[in-house]
């Protein structure tokens, strides 16, 4: 019987902690600086964890760079010019709404509070000041001297040099409308409460799509976009009982949006924002130009005297210059990591009554593609055969292939379960032919399935082939469009 990870609301809590502790015990994912007491909001990627999350990175890569025809790539400095950040409105408006506690000395957001009976979550009192705003950027400065001119940012987002480098992109590359820039990379928040394991922290990946379109086709392809971003998702693992969409009313918008929607994930601590589809218009584009008083009819960006360039396409018939609207799908990393955990994490009885927990990830994601493991560590001959095996399948197959000679076949299956391993292939005394029982089974190796628990007898011969075929063939096809 299979033991699901949403059960009831009562367990969620429950079900986090038991991913924290998996993420802990197998080399996931640790507590940044622990030796000194941990830092908060910070967390660091161990062997497991930083192949996944690699996994999952270049499997965004594949599937929204290099298997399409209008997409390019960046990958832009962190560190942020004071400018940039002054006229996309992140000086002004990029805040949280924070309130201290006046008996504990807490401080949280106001929105995490109930509005009707808003208490301190530390110790519970209603003594708490009014709220403020607080920016959530990280200040840094340049050089030796520390002074208003040498002021910079961690970048908090990775959209902003995109938009920046839209003309680079536009003289180098020459591409024509429709066409998007992708950039995965470190974005910084000083997060007033970071909570829920790596679903809110200070230091975090994004994934992040600006498709640059004519302004009376952004309809369309926001709506385009919503839909290959949530088949992506599905395509990594997610179930559709726990995906769903959400449109955020007018009143509820950012500043600089038409339309915005996300898609909504059920983490451990309920549905949240697990990637957002927004149409940003000619906002960015418009606020980090020149002449941008003929070119945006947006009369709410800055008037921007210090750009130096002129961020705007030229229609080849009428040969007018105008600013292109952008679709943005901009999803976490960590965040997605986190889904793909929780959707993986299964708890179950076998038959014969033991219990066992396993990790049903997606073969292409999963950290070690494939463990070896002779059936005795006393018998060279055996480990001999594991040996090749693993090189073998290591030049061949695209991640970690592991050879495992502890001798203890369950163990080996049990840890290998837990860090979601797809397959094990065992080497038993049946493999060399002076010790088989049975002739047809010389050459051939025990292949035993992560999920099914189903063994089966394969040639080593025919081993990488079979593989491929059964464990790592991934192919996204994805919401295609001929517009």
């Amino acid at each position: 019987m299979t033991i699901g990870i949403f059960m009831t609301a009562a367990q969620s809590e429950k079900t986090m902690e038991q991913i924290i502790s998996l993420c802990k015990r197998r080399g996931f994912i640790f507590p940044s600086s622990q030796v000194y007491g941990g830092l908060q909001g910070a967390y660091d990627f161990g062997p497991m964890g930083v192949e996944l999350k690699r996994n999952l990175q270049q499997t965004w890569w594949r599937d929204m760079v290099y298997a399409r025809q209008d997409m390019y790539g960046l990958d832009s400095s962190i560190l942020t010019h004071q400018k940039t950040m002054h006229y996309s409105g992140h000086k002004d408006t990029f805040c949280d709404l924070m309130v201290d506690c006046r008996a504990c000395k807490s401080r949280m957001r106001a929105d995490h509070l109930d509005p009707d009976n808003p208490v301190c979550e530390n110790c519970g009192l209603d003594d708490l000041t009014e709220p403020r705003p607080f920016n959530l950027m990280f200040k840094t400065n340049l050089g030796p001297v520390e002074d208003d001119a040498s002021t910079a940012y961690l970048r908090p987002e990775t959209a902003q040099a995109i938009f920046l480098n839209f003309k680079y992109v536009l003289d180098t590359q020459s591409p024509k409308l429709p066409f998007g820039i992708a950039q995965t990379g470190k974005a910084f928040r000083n997060e007033i409460t970071p909570r829920h394991f790596i679903f809110r922290v200070r230091e975090f990946e994004q994934m992040e799509i600006e498709f640059f379109v004519k302004p009376e086709s952004s309809d369309y392809w926001h709506s385009y976009w919503v839909k290959e971003r949530l088949n992506w998702w599905h395509a990594q693992g997610l179930s559709g009982d726990n995906l769903k969409l959400d449109v955020q009313p007018e009143s509820d918008l950012a500043h600089y949006a038409k339309a915005t929607t996300d898609i909504l994930y059920r983490f451990p601590h309920g549905f949240e924002e697990l990637e957002g589809v927004a149409n940003r218009t000619d906002y960015d584009l418009a606020s980090h130009s020149k002449n941008q008083d003929t070119l945006s009819p947006h009369a709410k960006v800055k008037e921007n005297k210090d750009s130096t360039s002129k961020l705007a396409v030229q229609d080849p018939e009428s040969k007018s210059w105008y600013i292109p609207y952008v679709i943005e799908p901009s999803a976490g990393l960590d965040r997605g990591m986190l889904a793909i955990l929780s959707e993986a994490y299964t708890e179950e009885t076998l038959d014969n009554g033991s219990d066992r927990i396993v990790l049903k990830l997606p073969a292409h994601l999963s950290p070690i593609k494939a463990a070896v493991i002779p059936l005795a560590k006393n018998k060279p001959e055996l480990v001999a055969i594991a040996q090749t095996i693993q090189r073998q399948l290591q030049a061949n197959l695209q991640g970690i292939v592991r050879l495992e000679n502890s001798g203890n076949i369950g163990k080996n299956y049990r840890r290998h379960d837990e860090i979601g391993t797809p397959v094990c292939i065992t080497v038993d005394f049946d493999t060399i032919e002076e010790t088989t029982s049975d002739p047809k089974l010389v050459n051939t190796v025990t292949l035993r399935d992560r999920d099914s628990l189903s063994q089966e007898r394969i040639p080593i011969e025919a081993l990488t082939e079979h593989l491929r075929k059964k464990y790592f063939f991934y192919h996204y096809e994805g919401n295609r469009t001929d517009q």
